[in-house]
């Protein structure tokens, strides 16, 4: 988790509070204390007549007027005929009129009573949106002059606004998570400046008053409650209650900041408090639960005056203490108790076992070239990106090569240039998938540990990655967490250790958490919010492009990522189509009208899902045993900004979203948007702020250059992507005429070797190796970021990759008119000569010129090349390589390439052979070629052909009885199976008679 600086540290980034950017809704207001006037007592007059009428004159009306509408006894078949006269209609509208009567009593009840305890807001009486909203006007202006109005927020001049408008949860929601991105006192500099003028305006007007509060006798005190389920008390929600806005929980925390509380430790951030602290309150706050002085609460415990009346003596003090919130705070609980994690010094590890390029080879210090520090300082979503990059050329390699789609594209992927070349460059060099596969094993082993204990999933608003460490922040305390989890430094925080993670297995159960997405860094710790358990809507305001940047990387992680089965992205309002990224998980909508119907109807649906199946959140139903695709989360992101009344909308729909497995990030322009549970803003320095959550963030972006040029390389591997023709040219054709003869020559399939070089000495040999491996396999260039991440994962200083590739110039030599073997290309890119090349190098030029060159036209030619190339085949890529290294491959496709064209080089030569009946030839070639290939299933159709043609059934049923033994517990192949049949009708008997 992200530590806390020392105050030392944060002494000196004092002189930056005047440029820090601040969110703008969060500007500070002068401090205006309400005083009853006449007006009050006149609404309050009008109030109580209204109520009276309403209340009881209405029903004395009806009962003195028309009686009892309903009949006297059980009505009779003849009664249900009668015609229907005046008096029955009068009846009908009676009934009718008594309901809403009923109705609007109970909405004046649960207003009185919220009223009276002084407790939020008050619950919602099913379908008097109205009449409730009239009840609370009335009951408010009624007790505007007593002590309980404070509790009410809108007046009787709004009465003509809608209820849910008055409603506005706003951010108190981030307030009543349990210490939820608590986090350095520092990271809150820019409302510094904020906060010292919001308390000068409550100095200016303390002095006007004729002295402290304290002195006058009429000082309150409010004691902070105990959490109630997921309810944790806030000074914003203080502030509602008490004060009539949450905004003014500024005031509180001034009055109360640095002062001792009763168990010793200081309020130092607003987002920091414990159950039993004390708070002072302003002079007009108002509230059934405050208490005045300790001898006129007479309600209250002994201990508790003694508590308060110690606490009321060091307000002077606290006023001029200050300064040392940022050591008392360390270890301080917020809201439920939840404390902020921070990992002292000495027990980190002497280097950062986790992720370290982004920083690391950040420091090289090349400049003739860069590449995007967005994807750079992005492990996570570079991981995401790459692999799903992977897995789309994959697709595309295998649907050409088995024909799957019209207009055959050939075995080799588009080589990427310009912008696309640069990213797909940083997300080589940024990628950290052992991260993302470590996250992925310790979310699922948790939730399989708690499965096994019978336990429910804790909800996770949260996750920190922080030195290698994994850190949950929970909703609420859920226990001692499984082994090998352990407690953090309170009960709403569990860690696991990178070293603990890495014993975990994959194991079969479903991602407990698939809605964590990456939104920043602070220090050395990433954070990964979980947008389906926020309780409400996560606005961001900022502007438009920065927005867009932060929209884009949330986007592209949810549909990338690795620690998520299965999910449903909807955009809305987003300028780049971002689809290509995922075609299954995203899905662009036209405008919110099209959301808010959509989220409407999946609302009821998951409503009723959830009920229908006895759960109460998508959680206890995620790895259970009912287990449904029905619990896959729902992620909304709209980027655009909704109306006033999209707005309410949208926030009707995510008062219950966090249950349901339905997050909303949505962004506005004037941070002010009905329903926000959590507020954050985005400036043009790329952080990522949220003041009442502790959070100043280095946020993670995916700028608009950047998001085009990864479509760009999606759509390039799209399988279905209509061409113009085939593209099967290698993109390094060598001379195979004896002229061609090369300098330098590696084989690389099968055993690594290497012609033409002397074996270097020492423990750098197997460095050399594995760098002229990379640059072989890449004969358009490598960027040496990408070299230096392939060699050194977890990063390396500028002059260590500099020896080497000084090492490596040295061993490669230069040509014979003196021109280096290891150059660069225009781009800065490292390049080989083309005097120095690998066999594959060969094989694809061999196979390129037996079936689009010189073969085409000459049989004997053809026949000739193909034979060359199949000899070179010795067994898979770099058949020998150590245990450790090349880890670099696994981003690579040429492991599906190569058995592909060695399959497709055996089916060449088998067809050159069967055109002459030269049946054995044909099963030599597809055996040599099955070496390599052996799951290809073309080899062996082809294979039980040419066996066939033999006319020995014995052989074609020892040949069958090898498939299916390969085939394992899965069977043969539908396609296999069909050939059998038309081959060896009687395969099955001949096979089961073998046994």
């Amino acid at each position: 988790m992200p530590r806390r600086r020392t105050s030392s540290s944060s002494s000196s980034t004092g002189t930056t509070t005047g440029t820090t950017a601040a969110p703008r809704n969060r500007t500070p207001q002068p401090v205006r204390i309400r005083r009853r006037s006449f007006g009050d007592f006149v609404k309050a007059f009008f109030a109580f007549v209204a109520l009276a009428v309403l209340l009881v004159g209405v029903p004395g009306a009806l009962a003195t007027q028309i009686g009892w509408p309903l009949p006297d006894g059980v009505p009779s078949f003849d009664w249900l005929q009668q015609e229907i006269t005046v008096h029955t209609f009068l009846n009908i509208l009676t009934v009718i009129v008594w309901l809403a009567w009923a109705q609007f009593t109970a909405c004046v009840l649960v207003e009185m009573k919220a009223a009276l305890s002084g407790v939020g807001v008050p619950g919602r009486v099913p379908g008097a949106g109205p009449s409730q909203l009239l009840a609370r006007q009335l009951v408010a202006a009624l007790l505007l002059v007593g002590a309980t109005a404070a509790s009410f927020t809108p007046g009787l001049s709004q009465l003509g606004n809608s209820y849910d408008a008055n409603q506005k949860p706003t951010v108190a929601a981030a307030q009543a998570t349990p210490g939820i991105f608590a986090q350095q006192q520092e990271q809150a500099s820019g409302a510094a400046a904020a906060l010292a003028e919001q308390a000068s305006h409550a100095a200016a007007h303390a002095d006007a008053g004729g002295g402290s509060t304290a002195k006058q006798g009429d000082t309150k005190y409010y004691r902070i409650q105990p959490p109630e389920g997921r309810h944790h008390d806030s000074l914003w929600e203080i502030a509602q209650r008490h004060l009539g806005d949450g905004r003014r929980y500024k005031e509180i925390f001034e009055l109360n900041k640095d002062r001792v509380q009763p168990d010793g430790s200081k309020l130092s951030e607003a987002s920091l408090i414990r159950p039993g602290w004390i708070m002072e309150m302003p002079g007009d706050a108002r509230g059934g639960d405050l208490v005045e002085m300790p001898d006129e609460a007479p309600n209250v415990s002994p201990d508790v005056q003694q508590q308060i009346g110690d606490y009321a003596r060091t307000g002077d003090h606290a006023q001029g203490g200050g300064g040392s919130g940022a050591q008392g705070g360390g270890h301080e609980h917020a809201g439920g108790g939840a404390t902020q994690v921070s990992v002292p010094d000495q027990q980190r590890p002497a280097h950062d076992t986790g992720h370290q390029q982004a920083t690391a080879v950040g420091a090289e210090s090349d400049s003739s070239f860069g590449l995007p520090e967005a994807l750079l300082a992005a492990p996570l979503l570079a991981a995401g990106l790459l692999g799903a990059l992977g897995r789309r050329r994959r697709q595309a390699l295998w649907q050409s090569a088995f024909g799957a789609v019209g207009g055959r594209r050939g075995m080799e992927p588009p080589t990427p240039s310009g912008d696309a070349q640069d990213v797909q460059d940083a997300l080589l060099v940024g990628a950290d998938p052992e991260g993302v596969r470590l996250l992925d094993r310790s979310l699922r082993g948790l939730a399989a540990s708690l499965a096994e204990e019978s336990r429910a999933l804790p909800v996770v608003y949260a996750a920190w990655l922080s030195n290698g460490d994994l850190h949950l922040q929970l909703a609420q305390p859920a226990g001692k967490p499984p082994a090998p989890w352990q407690q953090g430094q309170d009960q709403t925080f569990w860690m696991l250790s990178r070293t603990d993670a890495e014993r975990y297995e994959d194991v079969d159960t479903a991602a407990p958490y698939p809605g964590l997405v990456s939104l920043g860094t602070m220090d050395d710790s990433r954070l990964l919010l979980n947008l389906e358990a926020v309780p409400g809507i996560v606005s961001l305001s900022g502007r438009e492009a920065d927005r867009a940047a932060v929209f884009a990387s949330v986007a592209a992680e949810l549909a990338t990522n690795g620690w998520s089965d299965r999910m449903t992205i909807t955009l809305v309002g987003f300028g780049e189509d971002l689809t290509p990224l995922a075609p299954n998980r995203i899905r662009h909508l036209e405008d919110i009208e099209a959301l808010v119907e959509t989220m409407e109807a999946e609302t009821r649906q998951r409503r009723g899902a959830l009920g229908a199946a006895g759960h109460d959140s998508v959680l206890t139903g995620r790895t259970g045993p009912a287990q449904h695709t029905r619990w896959a989360p729902h992620l909304v992101l709209l980027a655009a900004q909704p109306s006033a009344e999209d707005a309410v909308t949208l926030a009707e729909l995510a008062a219950d979203a966090s249950r349901l497995g339905i997050g909303y990030l949505v962004g506005t322009e004037t941070g002010d948007l009905p329903g926000a549970a959590w507020e954050m803003e985005i400036t043009g320095e790329g952080k990522l702020l949220a003041p009442l959550l502790g959070l100043e963030l280095d946020a993670q972006l995916l700028p608009v250059a950047q998001q085009r040029a990864v479509v760009e390389l999606f759509v390039e591997a799209d399988p279905e992507r209509e061409t113009d023709g085939p593209a099967t040219t290698p993109p390094f054709l060598v001379d195979i005429s004896e002229q061609g003869r090369p300098a330098v020559y590696a084989r690389l399939v099968g055993p690594y070797e290497i012609i033409g070089l002397d074996t270097p000495d020492g423990e750098r040999s197997a460095l050399l190796h594995e760098a002229l491996a990379l640059l072989l396999l890449h004969r358009e260039g490598v960027h040496p970021r990408v070299l230096s991440s392939a060699l050194w994962p977890r990063g390396v200083t500028d002059d260590v990759r500099s020896a080497l590739l000084d090492r490596l110039r040295i061993w490669l030599g230069t040509d014979p008119d003196g021109t280096p073997r290891l150059g660069r290309d225009a781009s800065g890119r490292l390049t080989l000569a083309k005097s120095v090349v690998s066999d594959l190098d060969v094989l694809r030029s061999l196979y390129h010129e037996a079936t689009q060159g010189k073969g085409v036209d000459s049989r004997a030619v053809r026949g000739r090349l193909l034979t060359d190339a199949l000899v070179l085949v010795r067994g898979p890529l770099l058949a020998d390589r150590p245990e450790g290294r090349y880890r670099w491959l696994t981003h690579e496709i040429v492991d599906a390439q190569l058995p592909l064209l060695v399959a497709d080089t055996g089916l060449a030569l088998c067809e050159f052979h069967m055109e002459r009946d030269r049946a054995e030839k044909a099963i030599e070639a597809l055996n040599a070629a099955l070496r390599t290939a052996p799951a290809d299933e073309r080899l062996w159709h082809e294979l039980l052909r040419a066996t066939h043609s033999t006319g020995d059934s014995e052989r074609l049923t020892e040949l069958a009885t090898d498939l299916i033994g390969r085939s394992g517990a899965r069977g043969l192949p539908p396609r296999t199976e069909a050939l059998l049949d038309e081959l060896l009708p009687a395969w099955r008997d001949a096979i089961a008679a073998t046994g």
